[in-house]
């Protein structure tokens, strides 16, 4: 009976194998043709054995000779598609399910094929920036897509990033690290394990696990680049991660008639910032990085911290142009809240005019923006300055961009992005 339910009735699961996309049904159909031959061979073998053996009558009984031969033929046909669907999932099981790389056990095997084909037909997406808005905007667009390249900011020279970086000359490997867990498709544990930071006052007191896996990784193959798509493959992400630059830069800063050096003295000052730049100033891009936005369908820049995270990647010579030079669809997806330091009372458009006077204007076709004002912000958030980013339309609206505003605000943590929104936002309004 619970045979006849699952073929009369067959689960989602089953029914998935037939799904569009899966790149199953024309081996299925093959798979049948030759059954089908082989049947029709035995057929004929079991017609002329009909005719000159003389069976004993319980064979009639089990081969159903007492119905008509269009029922016994419809009950056969039946079942048998039914036990060939279950042995061709069940085989499938075990032939293919040790092999998936990063494999859920909460999720079926279909359900993993038909995710894997599904994404690895999505648009190649490039995404510029740094330090949790870039990781968040990539927890989100990895479920749209396989073909992502993260280009990451070099500029990070504080806490265990800069430790690592002064002390082994290694690239910072902190920014890089948030990225790979964002893109990681192995086990919660692993991903906790890159992301857990040591207690103490000892030599690892404050650095995270992933930062000295990264590093570790770093000297063992004796390049970076290379240490990243190791990372990559032991946390199974989807996509790549690279350097905007492989120079050893720091960001610099004018504000307050001084000049503030390093990217975590950038943001220390209640003044305007003036400008930012990089020492050696026109550091040459990453020649991946630079391939990859020209071979881009969309290219998304932010979120993230404006100053400290956004112009750093513009200013690597090389990358403005590769931007201008890409027929990809280009957006800007503004933060939802300012930044002591950096963007204090700062609307859009001030973000777009900092953007424009160091690297010029058209730099893009569209702007997010978040709409939803309503959560109010953290109190200590409020106390530290922070308030909500505005939307000036009569400044906005002077330049050649399209405006999307929409609700990509975090309910849990009203100062960041949501990442299931903005990327909802991006690939139904922006990419359609």
């Amino acid at each position: 009976m619970h045979l006849l339910r699952t073929i009369f009735q067959p689960s989602p699961t089953l029914r998935r194998w037939f799904t569009p996309g899966l790149n199953v049904k024309r081996w299925l159909i093959l798979l049948f043709s030759s059954i089908v031959m082989m049947s029709l061979s035995v057929g004929y073998v079991l017609k002329g054995a009909y005719t000159t053996v003389r069976f004993p009558n319980w064979v009639g009984d089990i081969t159903l000779q007492f119905l008509p031969r269009w029922m016994r033929a419809t009950i056969f046909a039946v079942v048998g598609f039914g036990v060939l669907l279950l042995a061709f999932y069940k085989l499938g099981q075990s032939l293919l399910g040790p092999f998936l790389p990063g494999r859920r056990t909460d999720k079926s095997l279909v359900d993993e094929i038909y995710a894997h084909r599904l994404l690895a037909k999505g648009p190649r997406i490039v995404a510029l920036g740094g330090g949790t808005g870039l990781s968040t905007m990539l927890r989100g667009i990895k479920k749209y897509t396989n073909n992502i390249v993260a280009i990451v900011t070099v500029a990070d020279d504080g806490g265990s990033s800069g430790r690592l970086r002064t002390e082994h000359r290694v690239l910072p490997p902190g920014d890089f690290r948030q990225c790979l867990t964002a893109l990681a498709e192995t086990e919660p544990l692993m991903t906790d394990l890159f992301s857990h930071r040591f207690s103490g006052e000892g030599s690892l007191g404050g650095h995270s696990f992933g930062n000295l896996f990264i590093t570790a990784m770093a000297e063992i193959t004796g390049d970076f680049e290379h240490a990243l798509r190791e990372s990559g493959r032991v946390l199974a992400v989807r996509g790549q991660i690279v350097p905007s630059t492989l120079t050893n830069v720091v960001l610099c800063a004018d504000a307050d008639g001084k000049v503030r050096v390093g990217e975590s003295h950038v943001p220390q000052g209640d003044g305007r910032i003036d400008r930012v730049f990089l020492d050696p100033e026109a550091p040459p891009i990453n020649p991946e990085a630079e391939a990859a936005i020209l071979d881009a369908e969309l290219v998304l820049i932010g979120p993230g911290s404006l100053y400290t995270s956004i112009l750093p990647n513009l200013l690597v010579d090389g990358m403005v142009e590769a931007l201008r030079a890409t027929p990809a669809v280009k957006v800007y997806v503004c933060n939802v809240a300012s930044q002591p330091g950096e963007t204090t009372g700062y609307t859009v458009s001030e973000h777009l005019a900092a953007i424009e006077e160091h690297v010029g204007g058209n730099m893009f076709d569209y702007v997010v923006v978040n709409s939803n004002f309503a959560p109010t912000l953290p109190g200590s958030a409020r106390e530290a300055g922070v308030t909500r980013i505005v939307f000036d339309r009569d400044r906005c609206t002077t330049r050649p961009v399209h405006f999307v505003l929409a609700d990509v605000v975090n309910a849990r943590v009203t100062s960041h992005h949501d990442s299931d929104k903005l990327a909802r936002v991006i690939m139904k309004r922006v990419w359609k």
